[in-house]
């Protein structure tokens, strides 16, 4: 009886292995989620700081031959158009950034293994809000940077 004692103690020894690689693969899946995740923000809020910036400017230029043409646009439609698409896409990216950030600090805390939340990811995702951020307070003060 004992050895059959002993056998089933290295069979469940065995699972326990297994399931803690099962694990350790649940963990590196979902961190690789985290990472998709942040990028889909990020080429969101690209799209979106982009798309806005372009309004901005061509409705800036058709503004000023329509008052040629003697046709009515209000003062400020192209910059507040222009600073709502900025300010969303800025708003997306920062939000995306921090969920990520909270996201690898607690797998951090859950498992044995160190997850940084500081990596190219984060990284860029700061950039682009800090981008967002830029184009904002141009907008509002009138700077031409292009």
């Amino acid at each position: 009886m004992k050895e059959q004692h002993n056998q089933v103690d290295i069979v469940v020894d065995a699972h326990d292995g297994l399931a803690a690689e099962r694990t350790d693969l649940a963990i590196e899946r979902t961190v690789m989620a985290a990472n998709r995740t942040l990028m889909a923000w990020i080429r969101t809020a690209m799209a979106t700081l982009s798309f806005g910036f372009t309004i901005y400017k061509i409705l800036l230029s058709a503004k000023a031959e329509k008052l040629a043409m003697g046709a009515r646009m209000s003062e400020n439609s192209p910059k507040r158009i222009g600073l709502f698409l900025i300010s969303l896409g800025t708003i997306a990216v920062i939000l995306g950034t921090i969920e990520y950030y909270n996201t690898m600090r607690h797998l951090d805390s859950m498992t044995t293994r160190t997850y940084k939340p500081w990596n190219f990811s984060t990284i860029v995702g700061m950039l682009v809000g800090l981008l967002g951020l830029f184009l904002i307070v141009t907008m509002l003060l009138n700077m031409e940077i292009l």
